[in-house]
């Protein structure tokens, strides 16, 4: 029987926790500590999640041992619950005002017990993390519970989830229930751990408004192959969408409380006026500036010929490129590409300057009448650094820009890296309209700047209000807002009013480009509420919770604009409704009481995306004093066991000095199983000669084999078709001339197109893009990485990390030795492969070949298209013709090297063809 903890003394460790599933626990198998069931349910309801993850451990050891309980959530998300039960006894976690629990934290420091730390694990998520002594066969059941709204960002919301149990589980299974009164548009599942293996473990259901996604593998499925630790290690993420209407929206009524969803379809894009302001200064030397060419480069392609633009950059002075904006058209586009492949990093930061000089190229052009009616202006910053000449004071360059701009333009920063203070340019772009966004940096930093343009590349409408009647609703949330950009949603809620009218009525008002607009909507509201009543897995009162959730995220943003005395009253809403509703925000802590005898406490206080990852922070000791090695994580000196430790480790903006972060994905730390393909030993290869003619052949003999130099080893031809009808040898496809871009294969019929570049010098693929038209989707390979384009949205994906992704009418999965296979029913399988044998670069690899169709062409498609083979040369049977629509090509059986499965390949006869 559960039962709450007793009210008499006992160690009491406090935890500051913030936003942000990983199932995860720090103490394997090795120390006896057994987790035998690890649980996760999440139920999302009209956008709101509610995630519960439940571990069950098992100290199997005959004395006491720690067992760690760590759960990895987004960043946006909200604690609300967490608890352990140790011997059926319930110890809760509480929620307090940061200042009471700061207080119960100082007071453990000054009693020389340790105090907390906090790590980074990467860009959308954070890490909260709790230890608790386990008597011998002593059980123990941790749960943590979280809620999130989730946000739609280029036509997707997106749920994710971490996996990384570190031993194998007896019993593991994550459950996602979905509703949406909507109905569910679209649904795909993405995994960086999922094999083909653990395919099995993995079901998705779903019909109009409902889905359900379960994930439950056997212990036989969690082994790595050939070992007995688990393959679980990585990310598991839900993206989905929901039907929409050129309407007023969608409006979804629960237990009183309203959300009105707002995204109508169909509306034309407004024309922009765009101006982007880029960091050119010292420290965007190198990768930085590099990227940002490459970025600025693709946005550039795709402004709209309706849009008009301008360039300024700046180190210590700023420099506009043209001294009016210009309009997108091809040839000034291409001028544009120019200048910016022309950037170079030098000198100083002046961020001033540059900006006003940004903002009065758009107020000239207003005054001359330059700007096209009811367009929409917008400045894009990008630095990476705090300013260091000119005006360099943050406040003042702050009100110089805002009162230049004068709620005229829109302003988006984007920080590059972590010198830069992001709560400078975070106030910046609220005061003025926008957002602002920190670009990581890493190999994806281009992809990130490309899709922050591609989410304000389209404004659909501009100053939109919501009305409702004042006798029906009350406690509205944010009402009105300055832009809708397409892919994205506005969202309001609010309470109804007890004597509420049965039909609730709403007008949504806004601009379109040259015209006003009115959108009207009318529900029933005991029709409405009847939507919520009958599944058995929607959490009561959630739309009242999903209210207060986005209040209190309003509200926090509006401290960062409010002067003192309105700071005051917003920060005293937002406790309250935060206390009221039990959710871990900056304003509040929560306070975790622990077993008689725990004596340790440690505290981690909620990191906010202001804080610097560089900064040194303080860790005090047991005597109060920062440690002596701050590059070390935890005590210092020797380690007393047993240890218990409660922390929230924050990912906000904080890196220690050991925890580098891995290379990622655009939103979260690298935490794929990696694996690289064992090189080809030098000795293999060795004596082997390059195109070798297999033995047998008429040419086998005639001349001896030279032997005053090493002969060179086999190589991997760029291409491989299996072609119909030719079941004994291959065709190896060598390209000897090749200039641009190659129309490797296209069928209408498939809905498939294969592009590439190569370069014949390397003898390889630069790049290979694969194009469907079912689902659109564009696949694009490169030796770095792999980058997936849908809606606008990319993903980045590095070679060789395992990738299990099912999306309607495509399936993408990634091995460990780097092979990527594109497969759907009834269609041809297209793979893509970084041979790093001999003969290295991107490969193109295809399989069920039988399925194109008879309108298949390219420079490789061709060869499906009825190959008709001459005899074998009188003199010299390993040579024979081929002909492809009225063309002969000469084809030589050779030996070659075959990459389809992987280095290090083997030996293959095909008949190998020049083009």
């Amino acid at each position: 029987m559960k039962t709450s903890a007793p009210g008499r003394a006992c160690g009491i460790a406090t935890v500051l926790l913030s936003l942000l599933a990983v199932l995860h626990t720090s103490t394997p198998q090795k120390n006896d500590i057994d987790i035998y069931s690890l649980t996760v349910d999440s139920r999302v309801s009209s956008r709101f999640a509610h995630t519960v993850v439940t571990s069950r451990v098992v100290n199997k050891a005959n004395v006491v041992q720690e067992a760690t309980f760590q759960v990895e959530l987004p960043k946006r998300a909200f604690i609300t619950n967490f608890s352990m039960i140790i011997d059926g006894v319930t110890y809760p976690g509480n929620i307090k005002e940061k200042a009471a629990a700061q207080e119960q934290y100082s007071t453990a420091v000054a009693r020389g017990e340790s105090a907390g730390l906090i790590k980074a694990t990467g860009r959308k998520m954070e890490q909260f993390q709790v230890s608790v002594n386990v008597a011998p066969s002593a059980k123990v059941t941790f749960e943590l519970v979280y809620e999130e709204l989730l946000k739609r960002r280029l036509e997707v919301y997106e749920l994710l989830l971490k996996v990384q149990p570190q031993q194998l589980v007896k019993h593991l299974q994550m459950d996602i229930h979905i509703f949406e009164p909507q109905g569910i548009s679209f649904l795909e599942t993405e995994s960086t751990f999922m094999t083909n293996e653990l395919a099995d473990a993995l079901t998705i259901s779903r019909n109009k408004t409902k889905a359900h996604i379960r994930f439950k593998p056997t212990l036989s499925q969690q082994k790595s192959p050939g070992q007995e630790d688990t393959v679980l290690n990585g990310n598991f993420i839900i993206r989905y969408d929901v039907n929409r209407t050129l309407s007023g929206g969608s409006i979804q009524i629960e237990n009183g409380y309203f959300v009105h969803y707002f995204a109508p379809e169909g509306l034309p894009t407004i024309p922009k006026n765009v101006i982007f302001v880029i960091d050119k200064s010292g420290s965007m030397l190198g990768r930085k500036i590099q990227q940002t060419r490459e970025a600025l480069i693709k946005i550039l392609d795709d402004l709209s010929p309706r849009d008009q633009f301008n360039l300024i950059s700046f180190s210590g002075d700023a420099t506009q490129w043209k001294p009016l904006l210009v309009p997108a058209s091809a040839e000034d586009v291409n001028q544009a590409r120019r200048y910016v492949a022309g950037i170079q990093a030098q000198g100083g930061t002046n961020i001033n300057d540059a900006m006003l000089m940004a903002v009065q190229l758009l107020s000239n052009a207003n005054q001359q009448e330059l700007l096209p009616a009811g367009s929409v202006s917008l400045i894009i910053l990008l630095t990476d650094g705090d300013p260091t000449v000119g005006e360099t004071n943050p406040a003042r360059i702050q009100k110089n820009v805002q009162e230049a701009i004068a709620g005229q333009y829109s302003l988006f920063c984007l920080g590059f890296g972590f010198d830069v203070s992001y709560a400078f340019l975070e106030k910046m772009a609220l005061d003025n309209g926008g957002l602002a966004r920190r670009i990581y940096e890493d190999s994806d930093s281009a992809l990130q700047l490309q899709d922050f343009y591609q989410e304000v590349a389209n404004p659909l409408l501009t100053a939109v209000t919501f009305e409702y009647p004042s006798n029906a609703v009350e406690e509205v949330s944010q009402d009105n807002f300055r832009l809708l950009f397409k892919g994205s949603e506005i969202v309001v809620a609010g309470k109804l009013q007890d004597q509420s009218p049965d039909v609730l009525s709403a007008k949504v008002r806004g601009h379109l480009h040259m015209q006003n607009i009115t959108f009207q909507t009318e529900i029933r509201v005991a029709e409405k509420e009847e939507e919520f009543q009958s599944p058995k897995y929607i959490f009561h009162s959630f739309m009242e919770r999903l209210w207060a959730y986005l209040t209190i995220q309003q509200l926090l943003e509006k401290m960062i604009l409010a002067s003192d005395a309105e700071k005051q009253a917003l920060e005293t809403r937002a406790l309250n409704l935060s206390l009221q509703y039990s959710f871990v925000t900056p304003l509040t802590s929560m306070v975790v009481t622990k077993p008689e005898g725990e004596e340790r406490s440690e505290v981690a206080e909620k990191p906010v995306e202001t804080e610097n990852k560089r900064k040194h922070f303080h860790l005090a000791g047991p005597s109060g004093k920062a440690p002596g090695n701050p590059g070390r994580i935890g005590p210092q000196g020797p380690v007393h066991s047993p240890s218990h430790h409660l922390t929230y480790h924050g990912v906000r903006d904080l890196l220690l000095p050991d925890m580098l972060l891995a290379p990622s994905t655009p939103d979260e730390v690298d935490l794929r199983i990696k694996a690289r393909v064992p090189a080809i030993p030098s000795d293999t290869m060795t004596h082997r000669h390059q195109e070798r003619k297999p033995s047998g052949s008429s040419a086998d003999t005639s001349q001896p084999a030279k032997t005053d130099s090493p002969p060179a080893p086999i190589q991997a031809p760029p291409v491989i078709l299996t072609l119909p009808g030719q079941s004994v040898n291959p065709l190896c496809v060598d390209i000897k001339h090749s200039q641009g871009p190659m129309n490797l294969l296209s069928d209408p019929d498939q809905g498939v197109e294969v592009t590439g570049q190569y370069e014949t010098e390397k003898a390889q693929f630069s790049w290979i893009e694969v194009t469907f038209k079912n689902p659109q989707l564009q696949v694009r390979a490169s030796p770095e990485h792999v980058v997936v384009t849908r809606n606008r949205r990319n993903s980045a994906y590095k070679w060789k990390e395992t990738l299990f992704s099912v999306t309607p009418g495509l399936n993408m999965t990634m091995d460990k030795a780097g092979l990527l296979l594109l497969s759907s029913p009834d269609k041809v399988t297209i793979g893509l492969l970084p041979w790093d044998g001999p003969g290295e670069g991107l490969r193109l690899l295809l399989r069920d070949t039988d399925r194109f169709s008879s309108h298949v062409g390219g420079t490789l498609g061709q060869f499906y298209q009825g190959v008709l083979w001459g005899p074998p040369a009188a003199a010299d049977d390993s040579r024979r013709t081929l002909s492809v629509q009225g063309r002969d090509y000469s084809a030589t059986r050779l030996l070659k090297l075959d990459y389809q499965e992987g280095s290090p390949g083997t030996e293959i006869s095909c008949w190998s063809v020049e083009l």
